[in-house]
């Protein structure tokens, strides 16, 4: 049986493989400016040669700049170049299910301005959801004070399934959205290019910048917020799987015939382990605690947080029982991947922290297989600022290195 055109492996141009080396090169700029030729064409694997010319288009871009020469003891200095900070602006969006935030970076990925916007329950409609995510993005723009030349690109990440290539939200259970054409939508109310993808790939991404997975060629980010899923590092790079599906482990099954899911499966992981699931968590142990606050999933991780650290008896075992559920899971992971890294992502991971941590990893190791889980480093994300918007950040500046004609056709996407 023939595979569906839009699931076929599209085989990669010499034009994708330079655009890819490109974005290598200006990564590691970034990360360890300033550097030389030489020590980008070991850190990349690329020939000296390569990088040359890479650095050329780079530096002929604006992005990059020459800053001097290195002391040398003997023989030619080597000449060092830098991220070029104010050559241009990138813009991260990440919507949840329960807020847009955004987030307006230099080309080293320094924060220069936020926004956020919170979405209520049932004000979720994607005209409503553009509404927001297009003030945002204006109201970053305006604080910044950047001119709309220099903005490179919107990355938006969005959850659940997406289609990069044609701008589409496939499918996002937690709001019953089927095949809806975002970035057309956000193109009526946004100028600059933009770029659409899932909050798994940014995590993943913003981890392998400046996180827990950079240097690491095998890693899974765990992202915990209102859905959850995993971020796939392998063999070096993001996995995205053929359809770009790859990750949706919040809904693999955890308990056979557990609670209901709004994927319209049962016992998934995302039950039991995300914001909502904590919540019921919570009220299935003690339906009259305080630290329950109903419809509001922030102020009740928070309050858990708090519990936690006075040693509440009712916090404490929420937590442990969200550990169990969340170390079962990341077992599986463990022994089906075995990663260098296990990184523990977004907000709720954020929040409930160190606790959360120590008995993760004792569930960890009550279900991993021993070899593969000694090879296997569990820790939270180090990232200060929202590694969605980074990561969605850098989605921008991945479009902002392709030639010219595929720009173009970024920001010609058809409209609905």
């Amino acid at each position: 049986m023939r595979q569906p055109l839009a699931l076929r492996r599209v085989k990669r141009t010499s034009r994708d493989i330079r655009t890819a080396n490109r974005y290598g090169v200006l990564r590691q700029i970034v990360a360890e400016s300033p550097t030389s030729r030489q020590e980008l064409a070991a850190a990349t694997g690329l020939s000296l040669a390569t990088v040359a010319t890479l650095v050329g288009e780079l530096l002929d871009l604006g992005m990059i700049t020459e800053v001097g020469f290195e002391d040398s003891a003997g023989g030619r200095p080597r000449g060092l170049v830098a991220v070029n900070a104010p050559g241009g602006a990138l813009i991260g969006v990440d919507v949840a299910e329960t807020y847009v935030r955004v987030e307006l970076f230099d080309l080293a990925l320094n924060v220069l301005a936020r926004a956020g916007e919170e979405l209520r329950p049932h004000r979720s409609r994607p005209e409503q959801v553009t509404g927001h995510v297009a003030a945002a993005v204006g109201s970053v723009v305006a604080q910044a004070g950047v001119e709309g030349a220099r903005v490179l690109g919107v990355g938006v990440s969005v959850p659940g399934q997406v289609d990069r290539a044609t701008g589409i939200c496939a499918y996002a259970p937690n709001w019953d959205w089927h095949d809806v054409p975002l970035l057309g939508l956000l193109a009526e109310h946004i100028a600059y290019p933009l770029y659409l993808d899932n909050p798994l790939r940014a995590c993943a991404v913003a981890e392998q910048w400046f996180g827990a997975a950079r240097g690491h060629g095998d890693a899974v980010v765990v992202n915990l917020g209102t859905g959850v899923g995993a971020g796939l590092v392998l063999g070096g790079g993001l996995h995205r799987g053929v359809s770009n599906s790859a990750g949706e482990w919040g809904h693999t099954t955890l308990v056979l015939d557990g609670r209901p899911c709004h994927c319209g499966d049962h016992g998934c992981v995302e039950t039991y382990v995300g914001a909502p699931g904590i919540m019921l968590n919570l009220r299935e142990l003690a339906p009259h605690s305080p630290l329950l606050h109903p419809g509001d999933q922030t102020a009740t991780v928070d309050a858990l947080a708090r519990g936690v650290a006075a040693h509440d008896p009712v916090a404490l075992e929420v937590l442990r029982t969200t550990a169990r559920h969340l170390g079962a899971g990341i077992a599986d992971l463990v022994n089906l991947l075995n990663p260098e890294v296990v990184v523990l992502s977004s907000w709720v991971a954020a929040t409930l922290g160190e606790p959360l941590l120590h008995e993760v990893r004792e569930a960890v190791a009550r279900h991993a297989l021993r070899r593969p889980l000694a090879a296997t480093e569990i820790v939270l994300s180090p990232i200060p600022t929202d590694p969605v918007c980074l990561g969605a950040a850098t989605f921008a500046l991945e479009g902002a290195l392709q030639p010219a004609g595929r720009r173009s056709a970024e920001r010609a996407r058809p409209r609905p």
